[in-house]
């Protein structure tokens, strides 16, 4: 085979690992073969499993050693030609900044940036998940014999590792948590409150970032960079009125366990194929999450194959005897989390007390061997044990590949997707580029940099404010803040209401950021700060014709006010809409793109408040007045509904004709339950077997059509609901969704697929997944087509 001369670029890469290896006694990477140390250790050569590999590299340790690689700093041992390593890293929407000195990823040196994408729950807005996949891919590179995807996230990481600023290629992302709450301040992290929509986002994220295909099952042992699917499980309270995260017990049903807060973490294992999980700070049902065999080893690992290493949130070990009082001694806790399936400690409890577990007899060394093997076995996939990386498959991805013109328009097509059109008033949007020639551009977060990118980010490339993209647009533009911040504590409203009633339009960007909303800090209300909303209202009574109202925000906001007051013409949602949401807002609201988004959560009135954030019901309970949870349960008043969302074009929907529209089941298994004097026939899912359920398969077509102007890119959402509500079934049920373009005037066929194990089955009292008996309406917009359970 002809070898390619090597590039400019190449040449850098290799010097600066040698001046990276020449600066320590220890180069950044183990088995390299010119260290005579090494490279006869059977654990370095890459012909073997690495299960085997690892039982060698194990067997060499001393217990000493072993305990020291429990804890997410681990230190090298020189010996042994193995270097440091360190666990954490963040990657919720670009490659994150280290929140402490000892995370794995650096910006001081040749890399300063990283591509800044939307925050998690406007990209879920997009509804999109080959874009979820592609957030950052880019075209195919051929080396070493074969092709690797790449992936934006995953190629940042991997070239930041490459030059020399990352001790670690293992990232804590994604959040999968359902947004159960509007008051979770992590709410921003998250896909939304759906849980298919959630765990298909955990499999194009985890598929994305570790390298495999959109498709799954091609990535083999290696790995571009590592997921980790958190926080493990029915994690979504932080610090509401004095109830902080570390110390809740969530009291949780095995039916919401079953088809609300686990299915999401079942995705991310068995189709995602996550090699990492977090265990989360709370208990469940009174047990620790990391302390939970059950939860950890039996259902991870025993019932869905989880292959890969389980880290605790940091300082989670601590917790259990320190402040839930659940461990009576330190090494009760640790020996606790290890016997439960647990590998790594975000910490150093693992470092403090394993010694002493195991002289009192609490902890057999065989528990710390099987944490160490699931350990070393990620860090060879990740190829730290093969030698110097440039001759590794993902060895020639290089700095250039950070803040590239292909990942930054991916940003911007996540934005320009995901921002959602809430009201648009006799069309006032989209504006006219050529009629308005004087625009005022008011609001906290117009001309914030900070605000666009949410939490969990790292220093973006090159930021784009909502002011700078529509400065883009008009030459007369006049700007001011309007508050001092975003809780308006000091609010400009004369200057803002002088500058309003002299030009064409106003463009009012207000909403939340993260003094408002973030870890360990959950909102109390859902309305906007009160002398905002002022502002707002003061504003929109003076201006020449109806306002644009841009809302920044992770989570739902109660804006009856502004939805029902005809001088607020127009009103956005964009999130935190990532380093470039800026000029995708412009583009909208000038018309440049056709807004698509839908909302992945949904938007309840101020008077949920009343509900405790503690209550983790999911299912409404009328006799006690409780409402429920999300749009699967929640039968209140709304502001806005989930999946709600406008365009500037009109869609028509059409169901066609179904070839089947009863599915047949076998009876002679069915069981019978009797609901205020009827009896309902149901069949267990467990008992009908796997072999049955992938064979019924029911194809469902859907005519679409853009009865606009203009182009657009539709997500189509469809929905399922029982005829008759009951037995604590869902009201309806999102079971697919799928991106359409279309062009003015033009329609397609759109064909999902119906799989009644899946999509017509919920969970009864038992966490068991059970098809009842009756007619079933599938739903899209105002269109509806029924299909009927026989037993």
């Amino acid at each position: 085979m002809k070898l390619r001369t090597p590039s400019l670029l190449h040449l850098i890469h290799v010097t600066s690992l040698l001046l990276i290896a020449s600066e320590s006694t220890q180069p950044p990477f183990s088995c390299d073969s010119s260290d005579p140390r090494t490279n006869s250790y059977p654990f370095c050569r890459t012909t073997l499993p690495i299960t085997q590999r690892v039982q060698d590299l194990v067997s060499r340790l001393t217990l000493d050693e072993k305990i020291s690689q429990l804890v997410n700093s681990a230190p090298a041992i020189p010996r042994l030609g193995i270097p440091d390593y360190q666990w954490w890293s963040e990657a919720l929407h670009g490659v994150a900044y280290s929140l402490r000195v000892t995370q794995g990823i650096r910006f001081n040196g040749t890399i300063r940036s990283a591509t800044s994408f939307p925050q998690v729950i406007l990209t879920a807005a997009t509804f999109d998940a080959h874009l979820w996949y592609r957030i950052g891919q880019a075209s195919p590179l051929k080396y070493c014999m074969f092709y690797v995807r790449l992936k934006a996230v995953g190629i940042e990481a991997r070239a930041i590792y490459n030059v020399g600023q990352a001790k670690g290629m293992t990232f804590w992302a994604p959040n999968i948590n359902i947004y159960r709450d509007p008051r979770w301040g992590r709410g921003q992290e998250t896909p939304g409150e759906d849980p298919m929509v959630t765990g298909k986002y955990a499999v194009s994220f985890v598929r994305g970032l570790q390298g495999d295909s959109f498709e799954g099952g091609k990535l083999g042992e290696h790995l571009q960079a590592s997921a980790c699917c958190k926080h493990f499980t029915a994690y979504d309270l932080d610090n509401w009125r004095g109830m902080t995260r570390y110390v809740f017990n969530a009291k949780v049903s095995l039916q919401d366990l079953a088809d609300t807060y686990q299915p999401p973490f079942k995705s991310c294992i068995q189709q995602g194929n996550a090699s990492g999980i977090m265990c989360a700070y709370n208990r469940v049902n009174g047990v620790p999450n990391c302390a939970d065999y059950d939860l950890l080893s039996k259902t991870a690992r025993g019932q869905w194959g989880f292959n890969g290493y389980i880290t605790s949130d940091c300082d989670a070990v601590s917790i259990i005897h320190e402040d839930q009082g659940y461990a009576k001694l330190p090494e009760d806790a640790v020996a606790d989390v290890l016997k439960a399936g647990m590998d790594v400690n975000c910490g150093t409890y693992l470092k403090k007390y394993t010694k002493s577990a195991v002289e009192k007899r609490k902890l057999p060394v065989s528990e710390i061997d099987r944490a160490l093997h699931n350990l070393f076995s990620v860090r060879m996939r990740l190829g730290f044990f093969n030698g110097n990386p440039v001759r590794q498959p993902f060895g020639n991805i290089h700095s250039d590949q950070v803040c590239s013109h292909e990942h930054r328009n991916l940003a911007l097509e996540a934005a320009r997707n995901g921002i959602v059109l809430l009201k648009n008033t006799d069309k006032l949007l989209p504006l006219s580029k050529t009629k308005t020639t004087s625009l005022s551009v008011i609001g906290p977060n117009a001309d914030s940099a900070k605000t666009l990118i949410g939490n969990y980010a790292g220093p973006p490339c090159k930021p784009i404010t909502p002011l700078q993209g529509l400065k883009n647009y008009v030459k007369d533009i006049r700007y001011h803040q309007g508050c001092d911040a975003v809780n308006c504590s000091s609010a400009f409203t004369a200057q803002a209401v002088n500058m309003a009633k002299g030009t064409d339009h106003v463009v009012l960007v207000m909403g939340l950021d993260q003094t408002q909303e973030r870890e360990d800090h959950d909102r109390v209300d859902l309305v906007l700060p009160p002398k905002q909303q002022n502002l707002i209202s003061t504003i929109a009574r003076v201006a020449k014709i109806p306002v644009i109202l841009v809302l920044l925000s992770g989570g739902p906001i109660d804006i009856s006010f502004a939805k029902n007051d005809k001088r607020i013409g127009g009103i956005l949602w964009a999130g935190y809409p990532g380093e470039v949401g800026g000029r995708a807002l412009a583009e909208i609201i000038f018309g440049d793109h056709n807004p698509g988004g839908r909302l992945p959560v949904t938007w309840y009135p101020q008077n949920y408040v009343k509900i405790p954030m503690t209550d983790m019901r999911m299912r409404p309970e009328p006799s006690s007045s409780y409402p429920g949870r999300t749009y699967r349960f929640y039968q209140g008043p709304k502001v806005f509904e989930f999946g709600y969302g406008l365009s500037y074009s009109n869609y028509i929907y059409q169901f066609l004709p179904m070839t089947q529209n009863k599915v047949y089941l076998n009876n002679q298994s069915s069981s019978q339950i009797v609901e205020n004097s009827n009896p309902l026939r149901y069949m267990l899912v467990s008992e009908m077997g796997t072999e049955v359920c992938d064979k019924m398969k029911y194809p469902v077509t859907l005519r679409v059509q853009n009865d606009g102007i203009m182009a657009g890119k539709h997500p189509l959402l469809l929905f399922v609901r029982p005829e008759k509500a009951s037995n604590g079934r869902p009201v309806k049920q999102l079971v697919a969704f799928q991106s359409v373009n279309l062009n003015a005037g033009e329609s397609a066929d759109i064909e999902f697929e119906l799989r009644p194990c899946e999509h017509l089955s919920s969970a009864n009292e038992d966490g068991l997944m059970a098809i009842q008996e009756g007619s079933y309406l599938l739903s899209i917009g105002d269109r509806e087509s029924e299909i009927q359970v026989v037993l």
